[in-house]
């Protein structure tokens, strides 16, 4: 059963694409080429570099979220820096580039200049996933030669078009991690700054009060180019974690948070088995026609 995934941004909660993951694999379903979004780039990366789901978490699991956004001497016009950020994820995935990936992979990003987006699919992963988790505004923009990237939700928020691309015979399961529209005003506001223990120190500042009022109205506008972008894109199943309350950068437990991504596959799994099943049938006719 082959299908080809669409990790969608989220920050901490992307951590329940590694449930999802886990849930794929235990019903017998091969990720053919994945693409992905921010944080759903880093697991897409690592998943196509022959991670497990259980080495994905284990290894989240391990990072110290306090040293990952420290700023050092260089780092671009941004809240945070992302110095930990890049080592962690070095640590991760050494200095793989896209062509040593074990399946087809790709993260998106949009160029702040040319306002188009961008795909990544060659050269060094860890420089692209620094351009798909830039946040405009919370992590400085990643020069890419002759581009200078942000992160691909502001285009793309669950990047089902690149999917498609990468392996255009195959369904698209997406999974995405922000609420269907009824839900959004049962939501919690949008915490940015805090519990973080980076943040904390900055949370009394009016600058980033207001900043956090910016980034609300941002995830708001996010949320709903998600709804208009699967409309579009029609992938053929969607996976949404209940992860609307978890914090973009939220300390997060991993484990806890990779659970809900488990249950919302496990609810899935009806809608994936029919889809797969019905693509199969289809080609396998267009061949013999």
């Amino acid at each position: 059963m082959n299908i080809s995934l669409a990790l969608g941004g989220g920050g901490a909660k992307g951590n329940a694409h590694i449930g999802v993951l886990r849930i794929l694999e235990r019903e017998g379903f091969r990720v053919r080429a994945i693409a992905g979004t921010s944080a759903g780039g880093i697991v897409a990366a690592a998943y196509a570099a022959g991670c497990s789901p259980d080495e994905i978490e284990t290894y989240m699991s391990g990072v110290s979220q306090s040293k990952l956004y420290g700023r050092q001497p260089g780092d671009g016009p941004a809240l945070l820096g992302v110095t930990g950020v890049a080592r962690s994820l070095t640590e991760l995935l050494g200095e793989r580039t896209f062509d040593d990936l074990r399946i087809p992979c790709a993260v998106t990003a949009v160029d702040l200049e040319s306002s188009q987006e961008v795909i990544l699919r060659q050269g060094h992963v860890v420089d692209a996933l620094l351009a798909t988790i830039a946040i405009p505004g919370v992590f400085p923009p990643k020069q890419w030669e002759n581009h200078l990237l942000a992160d691909g939700g502001v285009l793309n928020p669950v990047p089902v078009s690149v999917a498609r691309l990468l392996a255009p015979d195959l369904p698209v399961v997406a999974v995405v991690l922000s609420p269907p529209q009824q839900q959004w005003a049962d939501l919690p506001p949008t915490d940015i700054l805090s519990p973080h223990p980076v943040l904390e120190r900055i949370t009394r500042l009016r600058v980033a009060q207001a900043f956090e009022i910016f980034i609300r109205s941002v995830d708001i506008g996010s949320r709903m180019l998600t709804e208009l972008r699967l409309q579009v894109d029609k992938p053929e199943v969607i996976i949404r974690p209940d992860v609307g309350h978890i914090g973009l950068l939220e300390k997060a437990d991993v484990a806890a948070i990779a659970k809900i991504g488990e249950q919302a596959a496990e609810a899935a799994l009806p809608e994936l088995h029919r889809s797969v099943s019905w693509r199969s049938k289809l080609a396998r006719r267009l061949r013999i026609g």
